[in-house]
């Protein structure tokens, strides 16, 4: 399937055989262990990651499919799914990194990943440096002996800042410090890190991947295969695993990942385009707009702009209450990348656990409202938001 493009191999997903053929669509395999007739083939197969199926924990077929649709959608070697995002973040981060060590993050992150770093530095003794997403000379100068990696996302939450991929990953390659890429937000469609020197790229299949507000999960991709078997040998004991049922559903919702994501960015073209001309929106953060400081690299790395983005209201915190207990046809709910268009407030959700110092450092404010634009009818979606701006 390497030779047909992403959209092509999101729809043609892994499938086992069974006696000489295949299922059109992946089945279930709701079990949580797997019987054996050779207790030698048992005792070796649970100590490798291609070896037969043995326990849920380590993995399942069904499990196991999506992690290699999702790898070869982002030209990965191999991936290891988890049973939410932050549990992708953390079998990687813990994985990889002990009390001593040092890591540097661009300044614009998740609340999440940020309060894992927080975590980290106060349990472990792991000091992070927090840099700008798209300055490698900033990053070369944060490098320690101790330095082990670099933490990005190709799109940031909320303020939705592109990084430098190429710049930042060459820089950590020459250094000998590992890349991880959160790609949650632009997914495969858009942009695929590992073009750019990634060595793991993350993603909330929460979201996109699945993109029906019906799953919890998570999956981490290496691009090298040792690295890969590493990470994997803590990730069961670690014991984030992925469920079957929410495997399966991620899978059936991946096969529409392509058409669904250039839904989500033309409709937020619309209403990002819209809300930066109305007179109680002070900015609207959108790579896709030329006023927007990634716009340029966003062109030159990404093929859509994204279907998420943040508006500053005028009127500060009251305004942005005031706005998300208006809206009609929006959802206010945490989460995105379903097919329902949801807002939610940054600094008292998502980001709720960032001083009021690092909630400056991201750009968020206390007016700042983001939307994670569905995809219905652009025209119903602004006409719900012109009518809770007024």
């Amino acid at each position: 399937m390497n030779d047909f493009r992403p959209e092509t191999r999101a729809v043609h997903v892994p499938r086992p055989s069974v006696e000489g053929s295949r299922p059109i669509s992946m089945p279930i395999y709701q079990t949580s262990g797997f019987v054996f007739d050779d207790p030698a083939v048992m005792a070796e197969s649970m100590g490798r990651p291609d070896g037969a199926y043995v326990y849920g924990r380590y993995t399942n077929p069904t499990v196991r499919s999506l992690e290699l649709a999702v790898a070869g959608l982002e030209g990965g070697t191999n991936a290891i799914a988890t049973g939410s995002g932050m549990g992708a973040i953390n079998t990687v981060l813990l994985g990889l990194l002990k009390p001593g060590d040092h890591l540097v993050a661009q300044s614009s992150l998740y609340g999440g990943t940020a309060a894992m770093l927080n975590e980290l530095t106060g349990r472990f003794g792991i000091t992070v440096t927090h840099v700008p997403e798209n300055d490698p000379a900033a990053l070369r100068a944060a490098v320690r002996p101790e330095t082990k990696l670099l933490y990005l996302e190709t799109i940031s939450n909320p303020m939705t800042l592109v990084a430098d991929l190429p710049g930042m990953c060459a820089v950590a390659r020459e250094l000998g410090i590992l890349s991880v890429v959160d790609n949650t937000f632009a997914t495969p469609m858009l942009g695929r890190p590992f073009e750019h020197g990634a060595d793991i790229v993350l993603h909330s299949t929460t979201k996109y991947l699945s993109g029906h507000t019906d799953v919890v999960g998570g999956i981490a991709v290496f691009a090298d295969e040792a690295l890969y078997k590493r990470v994997w040998h803590f990730a069961i004991e670690l014991g984030a695993s992925a469920d079957p049922f929410a495997a399966w559903l991620t899978l059936r919702g991946l096969q529409t990942l392509a058409l669904r994501m250039e839904r989500h960015c033309s409709n937020a073209r619309h209403l990002a385009t819209r809300l930066a001309e109305h007179p109680a929106v002070a900015a609207v953060h959108w790579p896709g707009l030329a006023t927007h400081p990634s716009y340029e690299l966003a062109g030159k790395l990404l093929s859509g702009f994204g279907g998420v983005f943040s508006f500053d209201l005028a009127g500060g915190r009251a305004a942005g209450e005031k706005f998300m207990s208006s809206v009609r046809l929006a959802l206010l709910a945490p989460s995105l990348g379903g097919v329902e268009t949801l807002v939610l407030h940054p600094a008292t959700t998502s980001h709720r656990s960032l001083s009021p110092d690092e909630l400056r450092r991201s750009g968020i404010g206390e007016g700042t409202v983001r939307v994670a634009v569905g995809i219905e009818h652009p025209d119903d979606l602004w006409a719900d938001l012109a009518q809770a701006l007024a």
